[in-house]
């Protein structure tokens, strides 16, 4: 069954519902920020995102612009530019949850759902505080050697994988190439909405050296053309990011008012000021 190609961003960010659980990636995997902006401009509530495995920009933002009740993360941060200032207050503030994790037991949840099982073995959680923190964690003794002890992980099943990708066809197939933690967003998640920079007319799967990194339509639920979608931050072998706009935010939004300006400068920016 093809994806269907939506007529605008507007029709992709009503398609998150207030309160999902959304699936984002981390800032060099292809952030759907065009998306983003589409969210904050219809006002999404209630958001609990899961970052696979960190966030930076696209969370600060969906925080600030109150559309974020709980994060799962290992870690936000806007890199060299310095903290992520609005999850840092809301942090600080109570305003959001906070559910703390590690990037192996993201992706070891994330897995678990890909395969349709409950949970996923790691053993690199035992003796960490996080274990205390977390009360959906399990030690248990590995059943083949007993006193062995191993953790288990619940799977994380996310409502929606969101995400930016270079291209795809007009099936629904979608190219991420090496980016295999998209792959794995897709197949966890009951739903997956990306934005892309192309379409292409011919199957993406008609060509040898696109088809090892193709997200297959069947784990596709709508596109939505947008050209530089990523921007401010970069598309890997496409666009780097724009730094001038990261060392702006960076500053502007460590105060809820210096925040919400630069914010409405950007929703009101038109796409192609982007290029």
């Amino acid at each position: 069954m093809d994806a269907p190609l939506l007529p605008s961003l507007e029709a992709l960010a009503a398609r998150v519902p207030d309160g999902a659980t959304l699936a984002i990636p981390a800032d060099y995997t292809g952030v759907a920020m065009a998306a983003t902006f589409a969210l904050i401009r219809r006002a999404a509530k209630r958001l609990r995102l899961v970052c696979v495995p960190t966030s930076g920009l696209q969370a600060d933002l969906l925080i600030g612009a109150g559309c974020v009740e709980a994060i799962e993360t290992s870690a936000i941060t806007l890199g060299e530019f310095g903290a992520a200032p609005r999850f840092v207050d809301a942090v600080k503030r109570g305003a959001i949850e906070l559910r703390d994790a590690t990037c192996p037991a993201i992706h070891a949840g994330l897995q678990a759902a890909e395969k349709g099982i409950p949970f996923m073995p790691l053993r690199g959680l035992i003796g960490s505080d996080l274990m205390a923190r977390r009360e959906t964690w399990k030690v248990i003794d590995n059943p083949f050697a007993p006193g062995d002890p191993i953790a288990l992980v619940p799977a994380i099943r996310p409502d929606i994988a969101l995400f930016h990708a270079p291209l795809a066809d007009r099936e629904g197939n979608v190219w991420v190439g090496r980016r295999r933690e998209l792959v794995t967003m897709a197949h966890a998640a009951r739903e997956t909405l990306v934005t892309v920079e192309a379409l292409r007319e011919a199957s993406l799967f008609e060509d040898e050296t696109l088809t090892a990194g193709t997200i297959p339509a069947l784990y596709v639920s709508a596109i939505a053309e947008a050209k530089r979608g990523a921007w401010p931050l970069g598309l890997w072998d496409r666009y780097g990011a724009d730094e001038t706009a990261l060392q702006l935010y960076a500053g502007a939004a460590r105060d809820p008012q210096g925040f919400a300006r630069l914010l409405e400068a950007w929703l009101a920016r038109p796409a192609a000021a982007a290029e």
